[in-house]
């Protein structure tokens, strides 16, 4: 009987595949080309619209220029002198850090207490409260200047009527005196960026264990007893985080005290920011080189604050690390 021979199977083609490290380095290549594609949009215009006028800056504070003219002209330290000499921007410097003085302790010491009742796990509606506290925080500050003139309008704004039905014969013009323009809007600065502030607290609030609370009024101790030696002796790390970020912030008040009280009345309320401003675009004749100078000024007074910030940050940790 013949054999049948049965022929081998043919084995299958087989299909290159890359190495997993070669696909991990494919990938990696893709994501990061998709990650500068989404980038480089934001990048361009914060060069163009921060970096660059940063910059330049720095160059227009060394020459005489209008702004308008093509033409101008080098004068060195020349500016920086004028500026310095200028017994309207020593007044600016005043009143800023006056507003500063003002604003930082009510911040700080207002919201803390605020933060303490909102972070009672006993307090209904607490969700709610921090919601509405919070909401002046997001809202466009030109807005609130608007608005503001309007709340305090010497003939009919609501806060006149309201001191009428007190019993007063006539308005006040808060922001139209010179003696109480400051405060006003101070106030109205505390009010607007107190919800921030705020969060910072109850942020700090909730590092602390409850244990330490409750075994403390287990020994007897009352609320301000736990509070002064339970919580204040913990918070103190956040507490000159919180202050230094609520002083530096102070510094930047432009947009609230320019819709509200342009700088006046009788430049009681020009801050450094709408002096740079008046000299750069509100001048008669707009002086940049002179504004630039008070500009770059102004900008190493800011980072010396920065500079302060970091330090806090350092200290801030070597206390915590020493109570852990």
């Amino acid at each position: 009987m013949a054999r049948t021979i049965t022929p081998a199977p043919t084995p299958a083609p087989t299909t290159l595949t890359a190495p997993p490290t070669a696909k991990r380095g494919i990938d990696t290549r893709r994501q990061t080309i998709w990650i500068w594609a989404f980038l480089t949009p934001t990048l361009v215009l914060y060069g163009l619209y921060t970096l660059y006028p940063i910059v330049a800056s720095y160059w227009y504070s060394l020459v005489e220029w209008n702004g308008f003219s093509s033409g101008q002209r080098f004068v060195g330290i020349a500016n920086y002198r004028a500026v310095l000499a200028d017994p309207a921007f020593w007044s600016s410097v005043k009143i800023t850090l006056v507003f500063m003085l003002l604003v930082a302790p009510a911040r700080i010491l207002l919201s803390l207490l605020l933060a303490m009742v909102l972070n009672s796990p006993r307090l209904p509606l607490r969700n709610l409260f921090r919601t509405v506290y919070f909401l002046p925080v997001v809202t466009t500050t030109a807005i609130v200047g608007v608005v503001m003139q309007f709340v305090f309008d010497p003939a009919s704004g609501p806060f006149t009527a309201f001191l009428k039905m007190l019993g007063a014969k006539g308005g006040v013009d808060f922001l139209g005196d010179s003696g109480t323009a400051l405060v006003t809007a101070a106030a109205v600065y505390v009010w607007k960026f107190f919800g921030i502030t705020m969060v910072y607290w109850l942020a700090a609030l909730q590092t602390i264990p409850n244990e330490l609370n409750e075994a403390a009024r287990i020994d007897g101790a009352g609320a301000f007893q736990s509070f002064r030696y339970v919580t204040l002796p913990l918070l103190a790390p956040f507490l000159l985080i919180i202050t230094v970020l609520t002083v530096e912030d102070t510094f930047h008040a432009f947009d609230l005290m320019q819709t509200m009280t342009g700088g006046g009345p009788f430049f009681s309320t020009e801050i450094i920011e709408i002096y740079i401003y008046r000299w750069a675009f509100s001048a008669s004749i707009p002086q940049l080189g002179f504004a630039s100078a008070a500009a770059v000024l102004f900008g190493v007074f800011v980072m010396v604050v920065g500079a302060l910030q970091a330090w806090a940050l350092v200290v801030a940790r070597r206390s915590r690390k020493e109570l852990s």
